[in-house]
């Protein structure tokens, strides 16, 4: 018996689409992360970029647990003494670019390395609904109905 190990050569990439709005952040995001790093396929090799290309719209509608919307503090520091700053989850969603706030759940549900930097190149996220990636055909994966968990009611 010999043990299975992909090669890029083996690898097959499908588009996804998924829609966020109503989904619960951290549900998605470790959906998301699986289908990144292609651990839903059985070829799965751990040194190899097996996963698909996700596309995910609607990331502004994307609903949040408890009081993690306004409880939750993201802080980023500028480099400069006393430059420690922070925003809240909610102001994030409701700023300039509301879809940060699905990237770096994404992000940090990857491993921390070059592979997982190379799999965040397959990620695509847009706050609306228009996305100009129709030529690719991407398949829809309904998230919602997964699981009733998934959803939350604003």
């Amino acid at each position: 018996m010999n043990t299975f190990t992909a090669t890029p050569a083996d690898v097959d990439k499908k588009w996804i689409i998924i829609d966020a709005e109503g989904v619960v952040l951290g549900r998605l995001a470790s959906i998301v992360a699986m289908r990144l790093r292609g651990k839903h396929k059985a070829t799965f090799t751990p040194s190899i970029d097996m996963g698909d290309n996700v596309i995910i719209i609607n990331a502004d509608k994307v609903q949040m647990t408890g009081k993690k919307r306004t409880d939750k503090i993201h802080y980023w520091h500028t480099g400069y003494p006393g430059g420690i700053k922070q925003r809240t989850a909610g102001q994030i969603l409701e700023g300039k670019h509301p879809e940060r706030l699905m990237v770096k759940a994404v992000q940090r549900m990857l491993p921390g390395n070059k592979l997982s930097r190379q799999l965040m190149t397959n990620l695509r996220v847009y706050a609306g609904t228009e996305h100009p990636h129709e030529a690719q055909k991407p398949e829809v994966l309904d998230v919602k109905s997964m699981n009733k968990k998934n959803t939350r009611s604003a």
